[in-house]
C-alpha cells in the first residue's frame, strides 16, 4: 500500500532510481503556516491603493529557514500571472557602502552596472530605471549585507528606502538575519514604516510533526517511514536545529539512502548511518580536524 504517498507522487515509483532520485533532490515548496501568511502579506502590499508614504515589511530569522523561497515564490506566481512586471527581487550584494547596495539593484534590473564607483551616478541610474519600469515591491534578499558599512552608508541606505516610497510609490521588503530588525527599529521613524514578520527556528511542536508527515507524503518511497512519530522525528529536529532548511536536507539525504539501498523506507538506523552533522557543530567536526 502506497497510501501515505499524495496522489501525483505515486506514479515516481514507477520510474528508474535515476528519475526517483532527481525528483527527490528537487527544490520544493512547503506551504506551512508562516510561508501563507507571508504570500498573503505581499499579495496585500501588492494591491494596496497609492500612497505617498508606503508602508514595507521585514521578514526576519535565521539563516537556512526558507526565506529567500518565499520571495521566490510571490516574486515567480506575479510574474505568471501578471502581463507587466512589478515585483523584483533584489540580491543585496557582499561588501560594505551604497556602490555596492545600488549595483544590487543595477543587476536586479539587469541594467549594466560597469566599474564605475560614483556612486552618484548609479544613484541616478537606479532612479531612472523606478521612473521608468514602475515596480510596486522591491524585495531585498540578504539586507544584512547592506548594514555592514559606515553609518553614513546605512543611514543613506536606509534613507533611500524612505525615498522611493514617497517618490515611486513602492513598497521595500526587506529579507535577512536580526540585524535587519535592529536597524529599522533603532529610531521611531523607520520601525514606523515597517511590519515585522518573524521567521523563527522551528519548534518541536504539532506544527513540526505535520511538517514531517507533509515532506514524508511528497517523497516517492514505496513504504511508510512515520516521520512524526517521537523517535524519529526528535532526531531530525537535534540534527535540523530547527532550520527548514537542514530539516528538509536531513530528510531528502535520508530518503535518497533509503531508495538506493532498496530499504524503501527512512528509519532511526538510517539516519545515524547518514552521520550529518548539525550547523552548529561544522566547525568543530571531525571530518575537518583531518582536514589539518
Amino acid at each position: 500500500m502506497v497510501d501515505h504517498l499524495l496522489d501525483h507522487v505515486r506514479p515516481y515509483l514507477g520510474r528508474s532510481l535515476e528519475d526517483r532520485i532527481a525528483y527527490i533532490e528537487a527544490p520544493r515548496w512547503i506551504g506551512h503556516h508562516l510561508a501563507t501568511q507571508a504570500l498573503e502579506r505581499l499579495n496585500a502590499l501588492l494591491s494596496r491603493s497609492p500612497s505617498l508614504r508606503t508602508r514595507g515589511l521585514m521578514l526576519v530569522g535565521p539563516y537556512a529557514n526558507g526565506k529567500t523561497m518565499i520571495a521566490e515564490r510571490f516574486a515567480v506566481a506575479h510574474l505568471k500571472a501578471c502581463e507587466t512586471q512589478r515585483v523584483w527581487v533584489v540580491q543585496t550584494r557582499e561588501g560594505a557602502g551604497l556602490a555596492h547596495f545600488y549595483a544590487s539593484i543595477l543587476r536586479a534590473f539587469r541594467a549594466p552596472t560597469g566599474n564605475s564607483r560614483d556612486v552618484g551616478r548609479k544613484a541616478e541610474q537606479v532612479d531612472h530605471l523606478l521612473d521608468g519600469l514602475k515596480p510596486r515591491i522591491l524585495i531585498f534578499d540578504e539586507f544584512h549585507n547592506a548594514l555592514r558599512g559606515r553609518s553614513r552608508d546605512v543611514e543613506a541606505v536606509l534613507a533611500f528606502l524612505r525615498r522611493i516610497g514617497r517618490q515611486f510609490d513602492i513598497s521595500p521588503v526587506l529579507i535577512g538575519e536580526v540585524a535587519v530588525y535592529d536597524f529599522i527599529n533603532a529610531t521611531d521613524e523607520m520601525a514606523s514604516r515597517f511590519e515585522l514578520l518573524a521567521a523563527p527556528r522551528w519548534r518541536y511542536d504539532d506544527e513540526f510533526l505535520t511538517l514531517l508527515d507533509s515532506l514524508e507524503s511528497a517523497l516517492p518511497l514505496a513504504r511508510r517511514s512515520d516521520l512524526s512519530d517521537e523517535q524519529l522525528a526528535r532526531e531530525i529536529f537535534r540534527l535540523s536545529e530547527g532550520l527548514i532548511g537542514e530539516i528538509v536536507a536531513v530528510v531528502t539525504a535520508a530518503a535518497v539512502a533509503a531508495a538506493r539501498s532498496g530499504a524503501e523506507r527512512i528509519t532511526r538506523s538510517s539516519i545515524d548511518a547518514l552521520d550529518y552533522v548539525p550547523v552548529s557543530r561544522r566547525r568543530g567536526a571531525r571530518l575537518r580536524e583531518g582536514l589539518l
